[in-house]
């Protein structure tokens, strides 16, 4: 990507010009980010949270690696009730208690927002998707609906270039280099519309938010680890589960959302045709995930 930053005010690089069979050339992934409360938890750990909509049921959004709570809003945006958004600790404004990190303590994070504002629904992206399902393996009944997209890590461990690349993002956001996070970041995108002001202003505020706050050094041993030691302790699980993955994905390979899914005793899965469907499908995403929590 031929990346200069800062991008000129109109969020396009100045060499740009539109195809003549171009892309979506408006609407983003994420949200403006509006004003956030850092929430005590019992195991102390402060976790940043955002409360929209209201009423019942009570829905939890857990994000992926390296992301946050604009990349999870979307995914909610039809779901009915109460949605509660939060940042893993070692993201955003959420505390990064020293020592290393394990999906048990993620799952904890998750655990405790979804207590604190008794959510009975839960959505996990990624990283998210990996605490979800240590949650559930340690508590089989905490949740009546469960939806898993793009699950990156079961019992096995996640793809090599997964470490790589989070390895590359700290040492951008440690040293304050924008041009390479957004590099980096710019890799979510497909390819075919990275040159496009929706991704240039996707990466102005992924840009925004991750040379703000940073990324704790916690998290660069994530992606070693398996969310959990053996995939049949899934099987005691209550909660009707839906599950969502991309062919085409490395960083998060069909065969572990066929494999969760096999698991777990009451799943959908569904399998997009290519990666990038948060930008390439979003709206069927929203309404498949909606269609579900909703039901």
């Amino acid at each position: 990507m031929d990346f200069r930053w800062p991008p000129p005010p109109d969020g396009r690089p100045d060499r740009y010009r539109p195809p003549a069979n171009r892309g979506p050339q408006t609407g983003r992934p994420t949200l403006p980010a509006p004003p956030t409360e850092l929430v005590a938890t019992p195991h102390g750990v402060d976790l940043e949270c955002l409360t929209t909509g209201s009423g019942l049921p009570v829905t939890v959004f857990a994000h992926g690696l390296a992301a946050g709570i604009a990349e999870t809003r979307p995914l909610g945006s039809g779901v009915h009730g109460r949605r509660i958004f939060f940042q893993f600790r070692g993201h955003g404004r959420s505390a990064a208690p020293a020592g290393r990190w394990s999906y048990l303590d993620l799952s904890r994070d998750l655990r405790a927002v979804a207590d604190l504002f008794g959510a009975t629904r839960a959505l996990g992206v990624s990283l998210g998707a990996g605490a979800l399902c240590r949650l559930l393996a340690d508590n089989p009944s905490r949740f009546d609906k469960a939806v898993f997209f793009l699950p990156a890590v079961l019992d096995r461990r996640r793809p090599r270039g997964a470490d790589g690349r989070l390895a590359r993002l700290l040492a951008a956001v440690e040293a304050g280099d924008a041009a390479a996070v957004a590099e980096i970041v710019s890799l979510e995108a497909p390819p075919q519309l990275r040159n496009t002001p929706a991704v240039w202003a996707y990466l102005r505020q992924r840009l925004d938010q991750l040379m703000r706050d940073g990324l704790a050094e916690g998290l660069a041993e994530l992606p070693e680890q398996v969310a959990i030691a053996d995939r049949t302790a899934l099987r005691r699980v209550t909660a009707s589960t839906l599950v969502l993955a991309c062919r085409g994905d490395e960083l998060h390979p069909v065969e572990v959302a066929e494999e969760l899914a096999a698991a777990l005793p009451d799943a959908t899965l569904h399998v997009y045709d290519r990666p990038g469907v948060i930008w390439t499908d979003r709206a069927d995403l929203r309404e498949r995930i909606a269609g579900f929590l909703n039901d």
